[in-house]
């Protein structure tokens, strides 16, 4: 089971969550004994406000689960810039694997300059980010990670949004990979899409049969 979280001003049209939802679909039409992808991969659109992105992201981490009919710790969740942050906090909550791809690890720093109003990168619809939600994302702030071997990172130190060696030093003990070069919105993420599959193999293989 995988769930995708997309960053700030993404959508699920975006590249690495269209590459990642083909990849999952294949891999679980080989290795799955029920194909049906929605039990195996959820993209939601995450709302603005980050208490109800959090919301709406549990809610897809339960469904999914009780859909497979698997302990909720057997989910991968993979997040992207803030969507990164979002997976750091529910991983923390539900003790599932999380792949962070140059996440937002100081969620509430980073936004609060972004606060007003923007526009969606995969449409023309605005909306507003509301002071409020800074405090929202220091809220839901984990100060740590609590097991390292839980979660993935993918960093790339091109990065020209966020400070990939803040994200080195936050998910240290965790496996890493840091890419030399790329950009914030990792546009080589399709040469990664085997090392975040190999991360979630057990997610994605069916229950053994006792």
């Amino acid at each position: 089971m995988i769930l995708y979280l997309h960053g700030f001003r993404s959508s699920p049209s975006s590249f690495k969550a269209q590459l990642m939802a083909k990849a999952v679909s294949k891999a679980v039409s080989n290795a799955a004994s029920n194909p049906d992808l929605s039990q195996h991969w959820a993209c939601p659109a995450l709302p603005a406000s980050p208490a109800l992105a959090l919301e709406l992201a549990l809610e897809q981490a339960q469904k999914l689960a009780a859909q497979a009919q698997r302990p909720i710790k057997t989910l991968t969740i993979i997040g992207s810039s803030l969507g990164g942050f979002y997976a750091t906090v529910l991983a923390e909550r539900l003790g599932c694997r999380a792949v962070l791809l140059n996440p937002a690890v100081h969620a509430p720093r980073d936004l609060a300059t972004q606060v007003g109003t923007h526009q969606h990168y995969h449409s023309d619809e605005p909306f507003y980010f509301l002071p409020v939600y800074i405090d929202e994302l220091q809220h839901m702030a984990p100060s740590q990670i609590t097991e390292p071997q839980r979660y993935l990172l993918i960093a790339a130190t091109g990065d020209e949004v966020l400070d990939w060696r803040e994200m080195r030093d936050f998910f240290a003990g965790s496996a890493q990979i840091i890419v030399q070069g790329s950009d914030h919105g990792l546009s080589d993420f399709a040469t990664h899409i085997p090392a975040v599959l190999a991360f979630s193999n057990a997610e994605l293989a069916p229950p053994q049969v006792k």
